[in-house]
């Protein structure tokens, strides 16, 4: 083995080793080594110092660290050493920094480390700190500074994960996560971001680790600048339908309105497929909470409803996709309730004047409501439902929704592109559907006094062999 020198320049080794073995003494260490320790963490930031460091430089490290541990634990427990209490905090941090830099992106000074039995320590001094009431800064200082060691230790090292999943799982993690400090949440969760695989994300749908699941979720939602938990929820705990279904159980309505949300972004932003299980469970709860959009009528809002509007939006994005399409047109009772709720807001826009109302303006004012573009969207279910599905076609035709949806193709401010998914839902219905296609061109032919049709859309249908054809209205343009 090569000498404790090689590892580090001008002596350094040696003076670390001194102190070291003034760790092995009865009397505190001097405040004097911790400006040993500062020029060992500067070091070790270069890639060629890590990579030259020897275990024998490790055994120093561990026995300085070990020794200003029980100090820290000592001073707790006997006032008379209070006074000492920060400037040990200092000794311990700076450790945690010179092991932090040892160990970043060097799978070797990481696997010495672990067979050393630093990770054990690390933890043991984590779990001291939090027992610790301070408002030293120094206390927190030490307290982040453990966390990121334990981050680059497990960095790309699947041992180490293993060892600090033993340890930490779950107290340790769930006691930072619960911490007021943003920065010890954030590096916490680094280090459970990195240590978390499908079998361990399993484990937090258990009921006695369902806290720690809620508690990376409310922390996201409350916190967006703190990436790692959103990266958490996304990349680990949707991954997991039944953890999202229990997660689901216990979230209030705005939680629930978040976590759809994250859904749909991941679905638009990164092509992210749900799975089938997933599309199920949430297409069941639109089912059973779909009618309470209709206190917007009177309200302009109503959180349960915000849930049901989200969960629409959802649903649309999935049945967007082919791979996922098939599994909610087979879904029992969502195209039945999509018409169903269709049917109620349509009507109730036009009972009273509310947000279900079709309005139509030639100043483009925005209009904020939660539901707008409701309407819109059912549609726009109920279309892709349809798609290439004559069971679903025929469904609609019985439920009487064919009207309903020729009775939407007009511009409606309160529902943008009301009409262009009611022509694209007309074409899915009608497509090798004979009977469809000839309910659409009497309908036509009869002209419904309240029915604009597809007029306005520079669309016509022409019936031509007995199949029903949508037909673009070229205008010329003028000379």
């Amino acid at each position: 083995m090569a000498a404790a020198g090689e590892a580090l320049p001008g002596g350094l080794a040696a003076e670390l080793r001194r102190f070291a073995e003034r760790a092995s003494e009865p009397a505190m260490l001097p405040d004097d080594g911790l400006a040993t320790l500062q020029r060992a963490t500067s070091l070790f930031r270069e890639a060629a110092v890590r990579e030259t460091a020897t275990e024998s430089l490790f055994q120093d490290l561990l026995q300085i660290f070990k020794k200003v541990s029980h100090e820290i634990e000592v001073t707790c427990q006997d006032a008379s050493t209070l006074a000492h209490l920060d400037s040990r905090l200092q000794l311990v941090s700076e450790c945690f920094r010179c092991l932090r830099n040892a160990c970043a992106h060097c799978a070797n000074n990481q696997n010495v480390m672990r067979s050393l039995g630093l990770i054990d320590a690390s933890i043991h001094v984590i779990q001291l700190l939090q027992k610790l009431e301070s408002d030293l800064e120094s206390h927190l200082t030490a307290f982040r500074c453990s966390l990121q060691l334990l981050g680059n230790i497990a960095t790309g090292n699947r041992d180490s994960q293993n060892s600090i999943w033993k340890l930490a799982f779950p107290s340790l993690f769930l006691n930072c996560l619960n911490h007021q400090d943003e920065k010890i949440i954030d590096y916490c969760s680094v280090v459970l971001f990195t240590c978390l695989n499908p079998e361990r994300t399993r484990q937090l749908q258990e009921q006695n680790n369902l806290k720690m699941a809620l508690r990376v979720f409310q922390t996201s939602r409350r916190c967006p600048e703190l990436k790692w938990t959103t990266l958490i929820v996304t990349n680990h705990l949707l991954q997991c339908p039944e953890l999202v279904k229990a997660l689901y159980a216990k979230l209030s309505d705005p939680e629930r309105t978040f976590l759809l949300e994250l859904i749909l972004s991941e679905m638009k932003e990164s092509s992210v497929l749900i799975g089938e299980e997933m599309a199920t469970f949430l297409a069941a709860s639109f089912e059973e909470k779909s009618q309470s959009v209709l206190r917007l009528v009177s309200a302009t809002n109503d959180e349960e409803a915000l849930v049901a509007i989200r969960l629409l939006d959802v649903l649309c994005e999935v049945t967007s996709n082919p791979e996922e399409l098939k599994h909610l047109q087979a879904c029992p009772g969502l195209l039945e309730v999509a018409i169903s709720l269709l049917k109620l807001v349509h009507l109730a826009g036009k009972q009273t004047t509310n947000i279900f109302t079709t309005t139509y303006s030639t100043e483009q004012e925005e209009i904020s409501h939660p539901a707008v573009g409701f309407k819109s969207h059912l549609i726009r279910l109920i279309g892709n439902l349809c798609y290439r599905n004559k069971g679903n076609q025929d469904k609609v035709y019985e439920f009487n929704g064919i009207p309903l949806i020729l009775d939407n193709c007009s511009i409606d401010d309160n529902n943008p592109f009301i009409n262009q998914w009611a022509v694209y839902a007309i074409r899915n219905l009608t497509e090798e559907n004979k009977r469809n296609q000839e309910f659409i061109a009497r309908t036509e032919q009869q002209g419904p006094a309240d029915n604009p049709v597809l007029e306005s859309l520079e669309l016509k249908i022409e019936s031509r062999d007995q199949k029903l054809i949508l037909k673009s209205v070229k205008r010329v343009p003028d000379p």
